[in-house]
């Protein structure tokens, strides 16, 4: 089984430690120039890295509902639902130097893909790391489909396994900046 690796993202200005089988999904189609988008190779399952403008007009645990609810929008959610929200402790962080505050939402959505009437529920996992000298709110999202919406393959049976929130939690706290300038003159 391949080994998680640490990759650079967004042209070496960042760099993650990527779950096992990450499939860069800029190799198979286009990809927003502020996102870094990963596929694994056998379930429904995808990372997201965004760069997004700094939302100041929301703080604390609002910003993590906003930029959740932001995502269901965009995707066309038909029913957006909030879990939990909590703080992501800055001190496990490689970006603590810089991230003035961090949150971890989970939370479901119902989605339906381009081209079909049904909906599917997703659940969504995101760490919102913010950097306000650099503008930024950095959005890492996890999508998983409910169970129920998996193929009839078993996780025994799948290489790589499914990823897990672990995976997840090592993208977020792995996450290094190793180019200010990505950001433009500050």
């Amino acid at each position: 089984m391949e080994p998680t690796r640490e990759s650079p993202l967004f042209g070496g200005a960042f760099s993650a430690i990527l779950p096992a089988g990450a499939i860069d999904v800029s190799d198979l189609r286009p990809v927003p120039d502020n996102q870094e988008v990963f596929c694994h190779p056998v379930t429904n399952q995808s990372l997201i890295v965004e760069l997004l403008e700094l939302q100041a007009h929301v703080r604390g645990e609002a910003a993590a509902r906003y930029h959740f609810e932001d995502v269901g929008g965009v995707q066309g959610a038909r029913a957006v639902q909030v879990e939990s929200v909590q703080p992501l402790s800055l001190e496990n962080l490689a970006l603590r130097g810089c991230c003035q505050e961090a949150w971890v939402l989970s939370g479901k959505q119902q989605i339906a893909k381009e081209n079909q009437q049904v909906a599917k529920e997703v659940t969504l996992h995101q760490a919102l790391l913010r950097l306000p000298q650099y503008q930024t709110d950095l959005l890492l999202t996890f999508n998983q489909l409910h169970p129920d919406n998996r193929s009839s393959l078993g996780p025994e049976n799948l290489s790589p396994p499914p990823w897990c929130l672990g995976d997840f939690e090592q993208l977020a706290t792995s996450l290094t900046l190793h180019d200010p300038n990505i950001f433009g003159p500050q």
